[in-house]
């Protein structure tokens, strides 16, 4: 079979090596082209090509070396661009090798497509990873989405395709069609696209190559200070498109920035957390199913929108994290399943590389070039971003190869262990990479097993994140919440085993979607007892959240107490607001978010064991609570009671005597309480108590927190 009825049958290996100019011949392959001619840089015609075959190749002769442009007669148009065939390699061989390698530390500028010039004349180069295909081609509405126009350039042994379209611009939809063993296989969304369509449709854009104009510097310049363990961080998780609504639509990102900028700053969180902004085809997924690891979603706006969008949190002192998912992707045909015919991306064996929970593929992270492209993506969002931290969604499922299987459905690693050796290893290297690469970034591991040193140094022996969801307090915590109140003392231990091991890693205190979705009911729901009972145990619970060691994270309506599960397809229940326990609830959370970021007992040792000291942990029949919070030998005082029945006179030791001034009550009339319990200020009294030399005679209100500090005259007795 001839060069010739291989470009007719769409399987040429390799185009190059017969198109474009080859020793004094030009060779161009335009199906349904009339007509072809070669130009000069001034416009004038070198020559007239010849119609070899009416199938669309077309020849004329041309001595070597002339620079050349086609003129393309279409049967309804005329089309002026130089041949992609006359291009040189373009792909270094540097960046093959690094890609090879796995370590390819800026992939979202190499493959994809890259809007840029080259010898002066301006297009996009296409690149793509697809090792097993037998034929590459790049297709949109440029070509008449036709995979035998622009077939691409083989590079060995990378295994990457790679083909540069003159005069295309940033804005083009684009995929790959690709030939595979089998045959044709549907067409392929770009892995690296830096932008997209927005779903459903689900085509890849050519990104505008312009760059950002960052106004952030002072944030980005002090932000490893602001983001050290020892600062307060209060993290407020939310959906981009159920937060606010703008009419009857979710809004775009700028229309976010307008409304949800403010209330951050008015309510007092440190940070934001955004589910994932990575395109997605199934919004229901709420973007946990990612097929776009380099591009923002679509539905709110460009990539531009979106850096604009952080750029102004960040000048509004707001640090914001993402959501970002290495564990698994989604099965559509359109993404990297099976993305050349061969399982490339995902582990072969459905027991390793298919997740039963989710229907989903497994990255095969042991694979060199899977494991540099989920790195690359990591740094995509931290550098071009400027994005603060990512939350690493699902570790617990890496880490082993018989998670959430049964016996003889999983394989062993290659020491016969269940720990999956190549996800460990990735994990590592992604903590150490971001340390060094993007200093001040944070790492974040929702991981809710037992795995040791999560968050200590990957050098010392640990997977290095910055820090772990406290998945065990989050589960203790709501099962004793829910509880009548009557059967708390038969659950005390729930809320003192988090404290065994609450300084063995860092933590992040989790109230996360998760707990408010699929029947779990909202954080309020949960809430046993009448109306006043479950707003006044709401707010105790949010005071012991806010007092507990580890850093805070609040999914978004919990700060208002929303009655009703959160739905991804509609707005959070603003109108609540209007009533007096919504509202408390909310002051509530302001209240406590000031307190955090100025009581540096609150958050400067949430690592350390030193920084907490036991008061009462004993008192389970009137499941009451008190424990000391300390940084620098400030001592703060914080007392629970998880009954509805007011404790007059109970007596708290503590180690300071004189004057102690109630700081919170969380049944203040301001919060829409009983105003019952303690307020102003306390003296000591000289009677030892709970190991201190003296005590505090306190009014603990109904289902009710006090946080309490010594005033100026307060001193060791």
């Amino acid at each position: 079979m001839n060069d010739l009825e291989h470009l007719q049958r769409a399987d040429h290996a390799d185009p190059f090596a017969f198109l474009g100019p080859h020793g004094g011949e030009v060779r161009v392959w335009l199906p349904g082209a009339l007509a072809v001619e070669l130009l000069s840089a001034q416009d004038e015609v070198l020559a007239a090509m010849n119609v070899v075959d009416a199938s669309g190749l077309f020849v004329a002769q041309l001595p070597s070396g002339t620079r050349y442009r086609l003129r393309i007669h279409w049967p309804q148009a005329e089309q002026v661009s130089e041949d992609p065939y006359a291009f040189g390699l373009l792909l270094s061989d540097l960046d093959l090798y690094l890609f090879s390698e796995g370590n390819h530390r800026r992939l979202g500028k190499c493959l994809g497509a890259q809007a840029m010039e080259i010898d002066g004349v301006p297009g996009v180069r296409f690149a793509v990873w697809a090792p097993n295909a037998r034929r590459v081609s790049v297709v949109g509405n440029f070509n008449g989405w036709d995979g035998r126009r622009h077939p691409m350039r083989l590079r060995y042994p990378s295994g990457v395709w790679e083909l540069f379209i003159p005069r295309l611009q940033p804005g083009e939809v684009y995929k790959y069609e690709l030939l595979g063993a089998a045959g044709t296989l549907p067409l392929k969304a770009d892995p690296l696209a830096l932008a997209t369509e927005a779903p459903p449709a689900t085509g890849s854009r050519v990104a505008d190559p312009a760059p950002f104009d960052w106004q952030d510097h002072d944030w980005m310049s002090r932000r490893a200070e602001r983001q050290a363990p020892a600062q307060p961080l209060s993290i407020y998780e939310l959906h981009a498109g159920s937060w606010q609504w703008v009419e009857d639509r979710p809004p775009s990102w700028d229309e976010l920035a307008e409304r949800l900028i403010p209330y951050i700053r008015e309510q007092g969180f440190s940070h934001i957390e955004l589910m994932p902004v990575m395109e997605h085809p199934f919004g229901g997924s709420w973007g946990y199913q990612t097929l776009s690891m380099f591009a923002p979603t679509a539905r709110y706006g460009s990539p531009a929108d979106f850096a604009r969008f952080v750029d102004r949190c960040h000048q509004a002192q707001i640090g914001v994290i993402l959501d970002w998912v290495p564990a698994h992707f989604p099965t559509d045909e359109h993404g990297l399943a099976h993305f050349d015919g061969t399982s490339l991306y995902e582990y072969a064996h459905p027991f390793e590389g298919f997740h039963q929970d989710w229907d989903t593929y497994i990255y095969n992270l042991g694979r060199s070039e899977v494991h540099g492209f989920m790195l690359a993506s990591a740094l995509h969002w931290l550098r071009e971003y400027h994005v603060d931290g990512l939350r690493v969604d699902a570790v617990a499922s890496m880490l082993y190869r018989d998670y959430s299987r049964k016996e003889g459905e999983w394989i062993p690693n290659r020491h016969g262990g269940r720990e999956n050796l190549e996800a460990i290893e990735f994990l590592s290297h992604l903590n150490t990479v971001v340390a060094s690469e993007a200093p001040g970034a944070l790492v974040i591991a929702e991981e809710s097993t037992a795995w040791p040193g999560v968050s200590r140094p990957a050098e010392e022996g640990g997977l290095g994140f910055s820090y772990k969801w406290n998945m065990g307090w989050m589960h203790d915590s709501l099962s004793y919440i829910r509880e009548d109140p009557v059967y708390r003392s038969y659950h005390h231990h729930k809320m003192t085993f988090g404290l065994l091991y609450a300084f063995s890693e860092r933590f992040i205190l989790p109230i996360s979607h998760d707990e408010v979705v699929h029947g779990k009911g909202s954080l309020l729901g949960k809430m046993p007892g009448d109306r006043w009972q479950q707003f006044a145990n709401l707010r105790l619970y949010l005071s012991l959240m806010w007092t507990h060691p580890g850093k805070k994270l609040l999914f978004m309506g919990c700060e208002f107490g929303q009655w009703r599960e959160w739905d991804h397809d509609s707005q959070l229940d603003w109108y609540l607001l209007r009533y007096p326990e919504h509202l408390g609830v909310q002051m509530l959370v302001r209240e406590l978010n000031r307190l955090l970021h100025e009581l540096p007992a609150l958050h400067a040792m949430d690592d350390r064991a030193e920084g907490f000291h036991w008061l009462i942990g004993d008192d389970q029949r009137n499941s009451v609570f008190a424990w000391l919070r300390l940084a620098d030998r400030e001592p703060l005082l914080v007392v629970h009671n998880f009954t509805p029945v007011p404790r007059p006179g109970y007596s708290v030791g503590v180690p300071l005597k004189g004057h102690w001034r109630v700081l919170l009550n969380s049944d203040a009339q301001h919060f829409a309480g009983s105003a019952a319990g303690s307020q102003g200020i306390i003296e000591t009294q000289p009677l030892a108590a709970h190991g201190q030399p003296q005590s505090l005679p306190l009014d603990l209100p109904p289902l009710g927190c006090l946080i309490l500090i010594p005033e100026g005259d307060a001193r060791v007795s």
